[in-house]
């Protein structure tokens, strides 16, 4: 039987994706992983993006270290990027969406510039990550969420916890 149901948080960089995985896991006791880690802690890069002074992920390996893990249950996955994973990798996706100009700001105050910083804010004007998310998983498990403000992040806290508990009930967790 399954720790408790694996959950995947997309969405453009700088949206609070980890923020508010962080958030979860301290009060869910389920288990964060962010993949960027993941990933910086294993190298499981294939190679390096010059123009967006980043490394590329190396997916095949992402996922067959996640294999096993997610199989036990009880995740919360964190990534900018989704289409890559298994549909049966999870039970439910919430996909973070913030105002073009705060995020702007959240990322230039990371250093983002040039292309990188380009990319990621037409990413999320054209909803990239959201519609990434609905063509690879079924658009019933789907939620897209507001992340623009504090208020914003607590509601997105809370709206998961009460998901969590009806899947806890429904599952005799």
């Amino acid at each position: 039987m399954k720790k408790g149901p694996n959950i995947l948080i997309t969405g453009t960089p700088g949206v609070g994706k980890s923020t508010l995985a962080q958030q979860l896991s301290e009060h869910s006791g389920l288990e964060w992983i962010s993949v960027g880690d993941l990933a910086k802690d294993n190298n499981f890069f294939d190679g390096y993006d010059e123009e967006r002074d980043c490394p590329v992920l190396d997916e095949d390996k992402v996922i067959d270290e996640l294999e096993d893990m997610i199989a036990e249950g009880g995740k919360i996955i964190d990534y900018h990027g989704c289409d890559f994973f298994p549909e049966r990798f999870f039970d439910i996706v919430f996909v973070l969406r913030t105002d073009n100009t705060l995020l702007y700001d959240r990322l230039a105050n990371r250093g983002y510039q040039g292309k990188k910083l380009e990319d990621n804010v037409e990413c999320e004007i054209m909803a990239v990550l959201r519609d990434e998310a609905k063509e690879s998983y079924d658009e019933k498990i789907v939620h897209e969420l507001e992340s623009n403000t504090v208020d914003n992040m607590e509601d997105n806290l809370q709206r998961i916890l009460t998901w969590l508990a009806v899947w806890k009930k429904n599952h005799g967790c």
